[in-house]
């Protein structure tokens, strides 16, 4: 059996759940990464975006595919 490393993400999640957290705390955490990890995605297909030239007439084309 092959065994992986933790993450550094994944070692700081284990240490903020290891204090037993509320709720609601765990709320807003799931809530700051969905943020984060949804900003950082729209930057990259921004970025690809631009860097293809690719217009609205070809997204548009591609969801009618």
């Amino acid at each position: 059996m092959q065994t992986q490393k933790l993450s550094a993400l994944q070692l700081e999640l284990l240490n903020i759940y290891s204090f037993q957290p509320k709720e609601e705390d765990l709320v807003a955490i799931k809530s700051l990464l969905a943020k984060y990890f949804s900003g950082k995605l729209q930057k990259n297909i921004q970025q690809a975006i631009t860097e293809n030239n690719i217009t609205e007439e070809d997204l548009s084309r591609w969801l009618n595919e």
